[in-house]
């Protein structure tokens, strides 16, 4: 009788437990761009890699246009595994993990080529396992250019054109201290409040790429841009140590390969992007400057570097370095 009622229980229990091991794993990330954007599409490939690699086991949901929340916040919930992971600019990520400003330096890289040569090389690979302590998982890199200045009150052709001037920056001490040393007031706001505060007066200006210039729409609101390439500072993807912790080292060594592999896509997409915004801008009628011996620029750095810490300087140095 009891072996009767043992499979009877069987029977009805099994399509049940094959439906519990069936479920995917549905991990969240969390994007502030919208969608459509370079690193939004660089998101959806890396989670079209995992899931295909994964068979279907483990799927990624992009939550674009800061659905989850702005940068700063969604770094927070990733760390206490609210949110599984982000791709985020890594000034914000740099007040979680200090080591990271070595990367976003005002003029450290020769150009484009360099600082990938840095962040698929060893320099690279090192500081995304360097998160760890931190609470985070570094999973890979994507594309952000050359960050610029514009501002809705003058061109700006020289550093002392900026003095006086209230410039919006990223959350992030490197980044004021940077917009402070051309004389500027850096104003710290969450990215998706700067449209409004061009538009109010409330900062007169800021600095990010060509397709954030465009696809927010701030250049409409701020028609003067300066291509000084202060900074190129690279975006990065991270995954909550708690959550991914959950899931077998093979399927984290799938994901952290997944992200990886997504970065030529993004980059790619980067490109082609970066080229339609320019050209829209342009269009628009704002006003382009040029500038060609970033000398002036550089020198006034100088300060900022020698109060970086033996650490930092020590990989900026190896940075540098890299051919």
């Amino acid at each position: 009788m009891l072996r009767k009622l043992a499979i009877v229980l069987m029977l009805v229990l099994m399509p049940a437990l094959l439906f519990a091991q069936a479920r995917p794993i549905v991990l969240r990330l969390a994007e502030t761009h919208p969608e459509g954007y370079p690193t939004t599409k660089g998101d959806y490939e890396f989670a079209r890699l995992v899931k295909e690699r994964s068979n279907g086991r483990i799927i990624i949901e992009v939550y674009a246009g800061s659905q989850l929340g702005q940068e700063k916040a969604v770094i927070e919930q990733v760390q206490f595994g609210a949110i599984d992971l982000t791709r985020v600019s890594i000034s914000p990520m740099a007040s979680f993990v200090p080591r990271l400003n070595a990367f976003q330096m005002p003029y450290l890289y020769r150009d484009e080529a360099h600082m990938w040569k840095v962040l698929k090389g060893d320099i690279g690979k090192e500081l995304l396992k360097s998160l760890e302590p931190f609470g985070f998982i570094g999973l890979g890199w994507f594309e952000s250019g050359a960050r610029n200045f514009y501002n809705s009150k003058r061109p700006i052709r020289t550093p002392a054109d900026l003095k006086g001037l209230k410039i919006r920056v990223q959350e992030s001490e490197l980044m004021m201290g940077l917009v402070a040393a051309f004389g500027a007031v850096p104003t710290p706001m969450p990215f998706g409040e700067v449209y409004s505060a061009l538009q109010t007066g409330v900062v007169d200006g800021a600095e990010n790429n060509w397709p954030s210039y465009f696809s927010t729409s701030h250049y409409e609101v701020a028609k003067y841009y300066t291509l000084d390439e202060h900074t190129r500072v690279p975006e990065i993807i991270v995954g909550s140590k708690i959550s991914l912790s959950k899931l077998s080292k093979a399927d984290q060594e799938l994901i952290r390969q997944a992200a990886f592999d997504a970065i030529d896509y993004q980059r790619a997409e980067w490109a082609a992007y970066e080229k339609l915004a320019r050209d829209k801008v342009v269009a628009a009628g704002c006003q382009i400057i040029e500038i060609t011996d970033k000398t002036p620029w550089m020198e006034l750095m100088k300060p900022l570097y020698a109060r970086q810490s033996k650490e930092i300087q020590d990989l900026i140095e190896k940075i540098r370095a890299v051919k």
